[in-house]
């Protein structure tokens, strides 16, 4: 690879609706491994529970002590309750849509910020538009990509201020309305929460939370998974990447990337199963074994940018044109 000055820009339609069609022709029996996992909700009340019990314990202790436990514990349990995020939007759950959305603002109340509403919104046009600047939020802004381009300490900072940059790419996607009534009840959950906390427990507990929700997708080895999912860290155009490695345990299975574009209406607990029934599709893909060493990898190495991303300017390019309608189930939102 070599220092960018701009993206990368392809012609090429997106990659996974394409290879859906063909793996299932392969191999039907996949069809299994679609469905709903409701026991998630047992994970979602255990981790927000965790996280609560810890807060209140921190009420009264030292900044210090709640700056470890929060990068220590708490950064790993937010970043899971995101993954659980991931799987309401995705509804895989439930198999109402309501009941979802419910577990989502459940499992979106210890990380302060009221996000899960935008997410919904915003994740699903990353899936259907994946490397459409307009439509795909989870690619930086060019000015943000400008900004930080290869330099350590622009990377440090983007890390730092992640929540920061992402709020920015709001802006671009003038095609999505922000406000509505879901935005407003994910606020008004949030915030009778948030006083709930400060009331009972204390500043300390309501800065352990956010601080916990702060490093959990910031600068901490956890934040490699957003350079993971689909930087271009290999020198070949390959546009999504995954990790396997043993942080999945507690990131619940989130690093099977590519399987999950693949495949977005399989759970999370089937998703190892699904790389199994069909290594010839990801074996033979690059992947990544350790956020930790790409942590360091992204920050160090000066060929690796915000530039290093993969775009498309024709949105119908992330259409199939060679194969038929795709099945509804298997790109379910």
């Amino acid at each position: 690879m070599t220092r960018r000055s701009d993206f990368v820009y392809s012609e090429a339609s997106e990659p996974h609706r394409i290879r859906t069609k063909q793996m299932l022709k392969e191999f039907p029996h996949l069809r299994d491994l679609i469905g709903k996992n409701p026991y998630t909700m047992l994970v979602i009340l255990g981790l927000v529970g965790s996280m609560i019990g810890l807060a209140w314990l921190l009420r009264d202790q030292s900044w210090w002590l709640i700056f470890a436990a929060a990068y220590l514990y708490g950064a790993f349990a937010n970043h899971a309750l995101f993954v659980m995020i991931h799987e309401c939007v995705h509804n895989l759950l439930f198999k109402s849509r309501t009941a979802n959305r419910v577990a989502g603002f459940v499992a979106n109340l210890p990380h302060v910020m009221p996000g899960y509403a935008s997410f919904e919104k915003y994740h699903i046009k990353h899936h259907s538009f994946q490397g459409i600047h307009e439509l795909d939020a989870d690619l930086p802004n060019k000015w943000e990509a400008k900004l930080i381009n290869n330099y350590f300490f622009g990377k440090v900072l983007w890390l730092f201020f992640f929540p920061v940059f992402q709020g920015t790419r709001v802006s671009r996607m003038r095609e999505i309305d922000l406000f509505d009534g879901m935005l407003i009840t994910n606020i008004i959950i949030q915030v009778v929460f948030n006083v709930a906390i400060w009331y009972f427990m204390g500043w300390h507990s309501l800065g352990f939370l956010f601080i916990s929700f702060w490093f959990s997708i910031g600068l901490h080895p956890l934040g490699a998974r957003w350079v993971q999912e689909h930087y271009l860290t290999h020198d070949v155009d390959q546009e999504t990447y995954s990790y396997y490695g043993p942080l999945n345990t507690v990131a619940f299975n989130v690093g099977f990337h590519n399987e999950h574009h693949d495949f977005p209406s399989i759970p999370w607990n089937r998703l190892p199963q699904l790389k199994k029934s069909a290594p010839e599709y990801y074996e033979t893909l690059y992947y990544h074994k350790s956020w930790t060493k790409l942590f360091f990898r992204f920050l160090f190495d000066k060929e690796i940018s915000l530039f290093h991303r993969i775009l498309r300017k024709e949105r119908g390019k992330v259409a199939l044109t060679d194969v038929s309608k795709p099945d509804e189930e298997l790109v379910e939102a």
